[in-house]
C-alpha cells in the first residue's frame, strides 16, 4: 500500500523546493510522483510538423522521490508522516501518526 498517493497534498522536505506545496497528480512508478507546480524546469523542444507542433521552450514538471515529500496535515498546518490502521472489518486505511486521524482522499 502506498502511503503517499494521487491526489494527496503535500509539502517537500528537500531540494530546490522546499517547504513548497502541491498537489500530487501522478505516480510513475513505486518510488516517483509528479506534484503539481514543484520541480517545473524549462525544456528545449525542436518542432515536430508531422505533429504540428511549434518548437521554443516549454515548461515541464519533472518528477520527485517521495522520500522528499511529506504529506500535509491541515489541522495541524504541518507536515505528517503517514500510518496504517487495521479496521475491525479487516480494512486497511491511511492514519496521520500525529494524531491518529484517518487521512481523506481529496
Amino acid at each position: 500500500m502506498n502511503k503517499i498517493r494521487k491526489g494527496d497534498d503535500v509539502i517537500v522536505l528537500a531540494g530546490r523546493d522546499k517547504g513548497k506545496r502541491g498537489k500530487v497528480t501522478l505516480r510513475k512508478d513505486d518510488s516517483y510522483l509528479i506534484v503539481e507546480g514543484v520541480n517545473v524546469v524549462k525544456k528545449h523542444t525542436k518542432p515536430n510538423p508531422m505533429k504540428g507542433e511549434a518548437g521554443g521552450i516549454v515548461n515541464k514538471t519533472m518528477p520527485l522521490h517521495q522520500s522528499n515529500v511529506a504529506i500535509f496535515n491541515v489541522s495541524t498546518g504541518k507536515s505528517d508522516r503517514v500510518g496504517i490502521k487495521l479496521l475491525a472489518d479487516g480494512k486497511r486505511v491511511r492514519v496521520f501518526k500525529s494524531s491518529g486521524e484517518e487521512i481523506k482522499v481529496a
